[in-house]
């Protein structure tokens, strides 16, 4: 799961570490992702909600 908030001019992002798993190309191991993606209609910049595409992970 991820959530986001902005907060002081910085927006804080936390996302629950998965067991590892390959990503599609295999080159990397993959421990958390918003797959693709997410719209947050609750954290509002100028008004406007941001999108997050996250991505974690280590080369094998």
């Amino acid at each position: 799961m991820i959530t986001a908030k902005i907060t002081d001019g910085k927006i804080i992002i936390e996302a629950d570490l998965e067991e590892p798993k390959p990503s599609s190309s295999g080159k990397t191991m993959v421990i958390a992702s918003s797959r693709g993606n997410k719209k947050f209609d609750d954290v509002l910049y100028k008004g406007k909600p941001v999108t997050i595409g996250l991505n974690v992970y280590y080369h094998k």
